[in-house]
């Protein structure tokens, strides 16, 4: 395994839900905290769906910490990407990326985290230990909301 391959980390199941009621979980901000599987944030204020490259979106960490996330890649419903930072501040290099690829009975999902650009050395041991295992946790926190929604309609 090559030190890039490490660094480029992806989790992937179906999901048995609409893909807009996938998406729309992603794509809402406020919803993130729920399906999270880094555990990692606290919340994120209403009103900022995602809708273009070029959108930011604040989060609160559970450490108090706001990050600011920029789309850098986006095509709605089905592919969003964002890279964080703290606010006023240069990004540090790392993407969260999440695709939606429909299916005849729902959606695979997949997640993915590169920090093949991170150049703030501070940050690398928190991104050594986002794991597969932490994404398939998101995955499957988004699955379960997802599936649950998609009963109720």
């Amino acid at each position: 395994m090559t030190n890039d391959s490490r660094r480029v980390i992806s989790a992937q199941r179906t999901v048995s839900a609409p893909p807009e009621v996938i998406f729309d979980l992603i794509a809402d901000p406020t919803r993130q905290p729920e399906w999270d599987g880094n555990d990692n944030l606290r919340s994120a204020a209403s009103g900022q769906r995602i809708h273009a490259v070029g959108d930011t979106f604040d989060t609160v960490l559970t450490t108090g910490d706001v990050r600011r996330n920029h789309v850098v890649e986006f095509s709605e419903g089905r592919l969003v990407a964002w890279q964080p930072s703290p606010v006023d501040a240069p990004r540090p290099g790392h993407l969260w990326r999440w695709e939606v690829t429909p299916t005849d009975d729902g959606a695979v999902v997949t997640h993915t985290y590169d920090w093949t650009e991170l150049h703030d050395t501070t940050r690398q041991a928190r991104a050594r230990a986002t794991t597969v295992d932490k994404l398939a946790a998101s995955v499957d926190r988004l699955a379960e909301l997802a599936e649950g929604q998609a009963s109720k309609a």
